[in-house]
C-alpha cells in the first residue's frame, strides 16, 4: 500500500512520535531542504497534508504551490498566522493541539502569580548575593489570600486557572466575549471594569488582530500601582511601550510574561526592569504537554486519511 505523502513545515517535538509519522506515512521534509521554492515546485502537488508549527508563516504562495492540500496538521496551540477564512474558501481543515497543554499552561499561570506576589526571583537573588546575612531579612510581601484575581479569556485554559486559583482563596472573576453558564464565578462584559476590581489580571486570550492591544495604557491604569499583570498568551495582546511606561511610573505594580512582542529577543527596557518576572515562552514546555501535542497531530493524520473525523478541529 502507498504511504500518504505529507510535507513537514516543522517536525513535531518529540521525536519517537516523529519516527512514529515518519513510519505511517512519506514525508518530504521541506524543513531540512537548501532550496524551499524548488522543493515545493517539485512536492507540493503531491501532498494533502502538511505538518507545521502555528508560528512559523503560512501564505498565498504556500497555498498556491499546494493546490491539492487538504489538512493542516498544526503542531501547536496558536494558528495565528493562519488566514482561516482562505483555508475555509478552499475547504482545508485545521487541527491544534491545544487540548494538550491546558493544565501545564495554567500551572505557569499560577507560578507566575504567586513568584510575582511573593517576589520569588528577587528572594532569590538576596540569598545568592548574601545580602540577607548582610541586610537582615528580605522586605515583607504580599498574600494571595483575599486578593481579586482578574481572567481575561475564559476558555479551557481560563477555567483551569480558575480551578487551581480557588485553593489559594483568592475572589475570582472573569472576562470573555460571552458569560460562560453554570460557573461560581462573577462575569464582567468588560474588560475595563474587570480590571478595575482587579489585583492580579491573568491574560489567556488568543492572538491575531482582533486582540492586538488588547492590554493598553487604560487596563494598566485601571490596574493601578499595586496590580500585577500575568500574561501567558501572546505577546501582541500588550501594548508593550504602555506596559514599559506604567512600570517605570509605578503605575503598575509588577508583570510577569511568559510571551513578548519580540520573540527571542524581547525588548531590553522590559526585561531589565526590576518589577518584572520573566519566563522564555514555555508554558507548556514539559516533556509529557510536547508528547501528547506531537501525538495529536499523528492521530489528526491517521483520521484524515482514515476519513474520520479530525480528533482535535479548529473549525
Amino acid at each position: 500500500m502507498t504511504k500518504p505523502d505529507v510535507l513537514v513545515f516543522n517536525p513535531v517535538y518529540d521525536a519517537q512520535v516523529m519516527a512514529r509519522i515518519d513510519t505511517a506515512y512519506k514525508l518530504h521534509r521541506l524543513d531540512k531542504a537548501e532550496d524551499k521554492e524548488q522543493f515545493l515546485e517539485e512536492y507540493g502537488a503531491r501532498c494533502k497534508s502538511v505538518i507545521i508549527n502555528g508560528h512559523t508563516e503560512f501564505n498565498d504562495s504556500h497555498l498556491e504551490a499546494l493546490p491539492n492540500l487538504k489538512l493542516i496538521a498544526c503542531s501547536s496551540a496558536g494558528y495565528e498566522l493562519m488566514d482561516i477564512e482562505a483555508l475555509q474558501k478552499r475547504a482545508i481543515s485545521l487541527t491544534n493541539t491545544a487540548e494538550a497543554l491546558f493544565e501545564d499552561v495554567a500551572d505557569m499561570a499560577i507560578l507566575l502569580m504567586m513568584a510575582s506576589k511573593r517576589n520569588l526571583v528577587r528572594g532569590h537573588d538576596y540569598v545568592r548575593a548574601r545580602l540577607w546575612s548582610e541586610k537582615g531579612m528580605f522586605a515583607l510581601q504580599s498574600s494571595l489570600r483575599g486578593k481579586n484575581l482578574g481572567i481575561a479569556g475564559f476558555g479551557n485554559i481560563g477555567q483551569a486557572i480558575a480551578h487551581k486559583a480557588a485553593i489559594f482563596g483568592l475572589n475570582i472573576s472573569y472576562h470573555s466575549r460571552s458569560e460562560k453558564a453554570g460557573l461560581p464565578y462573577q462575569y464582567y462584559e468588560q474588560l475595563d471594569a474587570l480590571a478595575s476590581w482587579s489585583d492580579i489580571l491573568i491574560v489567556v486570550v488568543p492572538g491575531g488582530a482582533e486582540t492586538e492591544h488588547l492590554i493598553d495604557k487604560d487596563i494598566l491604569d485601571k490596574l493601578g500601582p499595586s496590580g500585577v499583570l500575568v500574561n501567558i498568551s501572546r505577546g501582541s495582546v500588550v501594548d508593550e511601550e504602555a506596559l514599559i511606561a506604567a512600570l517605570k511610573s509605578g503605575q503598575l505594580g509588577h508583570a510577569a510574561l511568559d510571551v513578548y512582542k519580540n520573540e527571542p529577543t524581547p525588548n531590553q527596557q522590559l526585561i531589565s526592569l526590576e518589577q518584572v518576572t520573566l519566563y522564555p515562552h514555555h508554558a507548556s514546555g514539559t516533556v509529557e504537554t510536547r508528547r501528547r501535542m506531537s501525538e495529536l497531530v499523528l492521530e489528526n493524520l491517521d483520521a484524515f486519511y482514515a476519513g474520520t473525523p479530525l480528533i482535535t478541529p479548529v473549525y
